[in-house]
């Protein structure tokens, strides 16, 4: 097993759970962002610096996955797209998605992006995301000991 992190959006506790399930169990990890992150020197851990633009982490975690590898995402088109390769893919609040339940998130993602659109939803009314909280802290790290065993 590889680990694939989307790590443009990945909250600081997360990258440090990622960070220590990796060492702990000798996981290779990939960070993969359009600018470089501080990690935790260690022969398990890689960043990967891509250049700026739309999905260009995205394809560049895609195209060197594998059937197996582990992707850290919140982003719905890539999970779903892992899924399709084979990876395993959970969110950073510890969501696990499967084939069973990716299809909800992608409609649900779209019909927001339709309401957003056609401005039944204003985007500055929403608040924004909610901060990273401790329930958030361990489902995450609960997910990712039960996904990197």
């Amino acid at each position: 097993m590889h680990i694939w992190v989307d790590a443009d959006a990945c909250p600081k506790i997360a990258r440090e759970l990622i960070t220590k399930t990796a060492m702990r169990t000798q996981t290779k990890t990939t960070f993969v962002a359009n600018q470089a992150l501080h990690l935790t020197p260690s022969p398990f851990i890689n960043m990967k610096v891509v250049a700026q633009g739309f999905d260009v982490a995205d394809n560049v975690i895609i195209e060197n996955c594998t059937r197996g590898d582990l992707i850290i995402t919140n982003d719905i088109p890539l999970a779903d797209e892992g899924i399709n390769e084979g990876a395993k893919v959970m969110s950073f609040k510890g969501m696990i998605y499967t084939k069973d339940n990716i299809k909800q998130s992608l409609n649900m993602r779209d019909f927001m992006d339709t309401m957003r659109g056609t401005g039944v939803l204003n985007p500055t009314e929403m608040g924004g995301q909610k901060p990273y909280s401790d329930k958030d802290k361990k489902a995450f790290a609960d997910g990712l000991n039960k996904l990197v065993r």
